[in-house]
C-alpha cells in the first residue's frame, strides 16, 4: 500500500508544464478485436516514456471515467510531447497506424480522444493522500503557512515557459 501523507501537501514545479489527457471509449462492446488492441497499446508507450528520462514525460495518472479509461499525463514541454507522437521509432506511431487501419473497417467501434493544455499556473492540494497527480509528477511538498489558501498557492504557481 502506498505511503499516505496525513498533512496538507501540494506540488512545486519550475519550468514549462503541459497536461495531456488521452482516453478511449468502447462503443461496440462486442468488438474486442477493435478496442482491446487500443487498450493494450497504452502500457508499452508509458513504459517506453518512463524509461527515458529525456522523453519529457514527468508522470501520469490512469483513471476511469464515465466514458471509459483515460490517462492524465504531465509533460515538461509541448515540443517533447509532439516529438514523441511523431517519432517513427517509438511505440506510438505503429499503434496509431494499426488503430487507423482497423477503424476504417468498423467505424466508431472504439473512440479515442485527447486534450492538451499548456499550463500557465497550477494550484494543487492533497490531504491524507499518497503521492498522486501533479505532485507525484513534479515535486511533492508540504503546504507552508504562506500557501495556506488556494488563492495564495495559485498566485505563486506560475510556470515558466507558458504562454502569457
Amino acid at each position: 500500500m502506498p505511503k499516505i501523507f496525513p498533512g496538507r501537501m501540494t506540488h512545486h514545479h519550475e519550468g514549462e508544464l503541459v497536461v495531456f489527457h488521452i482516453g478511449m471509449r468502447i462503443n461496440k462492446l462486442w468488438r474486442p478485436d477493435l478496442w482491446l488492441p487500443v487498450l493494450r497499446a497504452m502500457g508499452p508507450m508509458l513504459i517506453e516514456l518512463s524509461k527515458d528520462p529525456d522523453s519529457g514525460l514527468l508522470g501520469f495518472t490512469p483513471l476511469f471515467g464515465r466514458n471509459g479509461p483515460y490517462i492524465v499525463q504531465y509533460w515538461s514541454s509541448i515540443e517533447k510531447l509532439y516529438a514523441y507522437a511523431s517519432n517513427q521509432d517509438a511505440a506510438h506511431r505503429p499503434a496509431w497506424t494499426a488503430f487507423n487501419a482497423k477503424a476504417r473497417k468498423a467505424p466508431a467501434a472504439v473512440g479515442i480522444w485527447h486534450e492538451t493544455f499548456h499550463v500557465e499556473r497550477a494550484e494543487t492540494m492533497y490531504v491524507g493522500m499518497p503521492k498522486t497527480g501533479l505532485p507525484a509528477a513534479t515535486e511533492h511538498v508540504a503546504v507552508t503557512p504562506r500557501g495556506n489558501r488556494a488563492r495564495d498557492r495559485y498566485a505563486v504557481g506560475r510556470t515558466t515557459g507558458a504562454a502569457g
